[in-house]
């Protein structure tokens, strides 16, 4: 049997480009035992077989060729241990922020599913809430240009993209404005979290009981009309407001065009007297 393998041979014995092979031997990594000086025709040999197969799980584990061609010239088993357990570490990270933006897609494919199910709108509702953590930065807000300022800069002080907001962001209505219905002006602006956080914008938003309702629009100027009916509820029903009022848009119409799949849940902390 021929111990003499063309590129050509190579190629197709090992299912790699030619083109790669002659990048290989223009970097120094995988050179050909002979080439021809007529022709320039580069030739290789079974004892590289071996050697290429290293290079292919190396490069496969995402280590870079640099760093491949350093331990191919070394050929040292602390290197090789170290090559792997840092790959490892890479590889680790990459899985968790894989996780992270699984579950954040798992997160908004639930809650968009679950708000094309609701049926009970413009009618409060009594709710037990979970406790929920968000970043928070408190500021007089009333108009949408003061919201996207103040959203740039929770943002900024909080380390953050607008990847990760998308649908969690939300404004707080102070419980002294609900009383005096003055519901166009926010004292703070949030953003609801899906993951643990150490930043120090992090707060709390107890559980407690909410009295919630939707509607179907996402402008902010809509909301006093649906302030109003939780308002009167509360009091036919003999509750007592505990805390600043929620308000977060769900969908808008940046994810739709449809103005029937818009959604704002407002929710404001209650008991009972």
């Amino acid at each position: 049997m021929k111990n003499k393998f063309s590129i050509g041979e190579m190629s197709k014995l090992h299912n790699i480009p030619i083109k790669t092979l002659r990048y290989y031997d223009e970097i120094g990594l995988f050179k050909p035992i002979e080439v021809n000086k007529d022709n320039g025709y580069r030739y290789y040999s079974t004892e590289q077989f071996e050697q290429l197969n290293t290079i292919n799980y190396l490069k496969f584990l995402g280590i870079p060729l640099k760093e491949i061609k350093n331990y191919l010239e070394i050929r040292n088993i602390d290197y090789f241990l170290e090559l792997l357990n840092r790959e490892k570490r890479i590889t680790e990270n990459r899985i968790n922020q894989l996780t992270l933006i699984k579950n954040r897609f798992e997160n908004r494919i639930k809650e968009i599913e679950e708000s094309r199910k609701i049926r009970e709108l413009e009618v409060v509702q009594i709710k037990r809430v979970k406790e929920r953590k968000i970043l928070s930065l408190k500021g007089k807000i009333n108009t949408e240009l003061e919201l996207e300022i103040y959203l740039r800069k929770l943002e900024n002080m909080a380390n953050i993209t607008s990847t990760i907001i998308i649908g969690r962001v939300g404004l707080t209505v102070s419980i002294d404005n609900i009383r005096k219905h003055k519901f166009y002006e926010y004292n703070s602006i949030f953003i609801l979290l899906e993951e643990e956080s150490n930043n120090e914008l992090v707060k709390t938003l107890e559980q407690c009981e909410y009295a919630c309702i939707y509607y179907r629009g996402y402008d902010h100027k809509e909301s006093a009309k649906y302030y109003e009916i939780i308002l009167n509820y509360l009091e036919k029903n003999n509750y007592e407001i505990i805390g600043d009022a929620i308000e977060r848009v769900i969908i808008n119409q940046y994810i739709s065009k449809n103005k029937e799949d818009y959604l704002t849940e407002i929710e404001i902390p209650v008991k009972k007297h």
